[in-house]
Order: structure tokens, then C-alpha cells, then sequence
């Protein structure tokens, strides 16, 4: 295997714990191991507050470095402010490959714009009530509420009609000479049009598993030369487009 085949991105994590739930930071932490190393681990806020009493003990279990930032008035949260200033910092100076934000601030989505204007990617963590402005400016925006271990993980009710909107778009940007879209070319798609989508939100762990429940979508299953399977889909309605 080549040594380049083993890199992972660096990413550096940042987070505003007056927007960030402390009870599933280990379960982001976890996420973000899928999407590369992380090397830095930054939270933001007033430490002498009643918010930060809950931290301090995440601070020391996950090895996450806390910025202490006064809060020096009631109408703007300083730690947005401080945390703005360090990732600028971090952009022209750490060898970095994307960023991690962890909040559900609006304020924060010019900051995940520059970041991305300067070639890196930007990972959003947030509750489902982020505002869209922040989702949209992220490479891929997580909704916190599903990473909880417990049942309660489908944070939409599977509105056919929505998600037949999202996929027939999505179709019509990736389908080959056949009619048919490979899975994945329309997961791709999806993605860098809504940050947000994710088929947790649904209920279901994989694309896969999500397609296989939608009616208006004919499946077809195909071994490549190699006699692997690929997931190849299309419309169940001649004519729709």
C-alpha cells in the first residue's frame, strides 16, 4: 500500500459551547472520525458561567483545549467573536484540510463561506433548528439529534413528496444513457445541494436502506467487471420527467 493511500484529512474542531449540546460531544467526536484526524480541539466561551459547568468535565475526557472568552456584553456572545478569530488564524497558519464547527449560531455561516473559499472543507454539527443559511454554507451539515443512542433517531417524518422532489432532481443531474443514476453519483449530488440531507434523518443508517422504502423509485442491481454489486436507480414512472 502507498503512504499516500494511508493520509487523512487534518481537521480542526471548534466549538461554541453556548450553542453546542455537551451530553453528545463524544458522539460528534465520533462522527468526525469519519471524515479525518483530528488535530485540534478548541471550546469556545465564559468558563466562569453556569453554561461552561457541564464542560469542563467533556474538556478533560476528549482532550479539548478551552478558550476562555468574557462575555463583556449582554447583545453579543464575545466567544463567536473569539472563535472567528482563531479559525483565521488556524487557516493561514496550521497545515489543515477542513474544519469542524460545532454550534448552531447563524453568526458562524460567513466564517464556513471563507473557509471554503480558501479550499478546505467545513463540517457543521448543529440541531435540527440551525438555521439554513449556516447548513448551506458547510460541506456537509449533521443534525446533532441524530447521533443520540437511543430510539428516538428519525428526526422527519419520510414525506414522500419531499423526497421524491430531492431525488428526481437529483436524476435528472446524474442519469446515464439507460435512464438509470448510479446510487452513489446521486448520494454525491444530493449532498453538495443540501448539506443537511443525510438518511439518518429518515430513520434508516444507509442511502441504501432509504431507497429500498421509497415507492416512486425503481431499483436495479448490477455486478461490475470485478463481481462487485452496484445500486443503479431510476424513476418507477415513465414519463415523470
Amino acid at each position: 500500500m502507498k503512504m499516500e493511500e494511508l493520509y487523512e484529512d487534518k481537521l480542526a474542531v471548534l466549538i461554541d459551547i453556548e450553542n453546542a449540546q455537551y451530553h453528545l460531544i463524544k458522539e460528534v467526536l465520533d462522527e468526525i472520525a469519519k471524515y479525518g484526524t483530528t488535530i485540534i480541539k478548541r471550546a469556545y466561551g465564559d468558563w466562569t458561567s453556569e453554561t461552561a459547568k457541564n464542560w469542563k468535565e467533556k474538556l478533560i475526557d476528549y482532550a479539548i483545549t478551552p478558550i476562555q472568552q468574557f462575555s463583556y456584553t449582554q447583545r453579543k456572545n464575545s466567544s463567536d467573536i473569539a472563535l472567528v478569530i482563531d479559525a483565521m488564524d488556524l487557516l493561514h497558519t496550521a497545515e489543515l484540510d477542513g474544519f469542524c464547527l460545532i454550534s448552531s449560531d447563524s453568526d458562524f455561516t460567513h466564517l464556513a463561506k471563507r473557509i471554503r473559499e480558501s479550499g478546505l472543507k467545513v463540517y457543521g454539527f448543529g440541531e435540527q433548528k440551525t438555521p439554513l443559511a449556516l447548513q448551506k454554507a458547510c460541506d456537509r451539515f449533521i443534525f446533532v439529534e441524530i447521533l443520540r443512542n437511543d430510539n428516538q433517531k428519525r428526526l422527519m417524518q419520510k414525506n414522500d413528496q419531499e423526497l421524491e422532489e430531492i431525488f428526481t432532481s437529483a436524476l435528472k443531474g446524474t442519469m446515464q444513457d439507460d435512464g438509470y443514476s448510479h446510487l452513489g453519483a446521486v448520494g454525491i449530488y444530493i449532498r453538495h445541494n443540501r448539506p443537511s440531507f443525510d438518511p439518518r434523518n429518515y430513520g434508516y443508517d444507509k442511502m441504501g436502506d432509504l431507497v429500498r422504502n421509497l415507492t416512486f423509485l425503481k431499483i436495479q442491481r448490477r455486478e461490475d467487471d470485478k463481481g462487485g454489486s452496484n445500486i443503479f436507480i431510476t424513476h418507477n414512472q415513465n414519463g415523470s420527467y
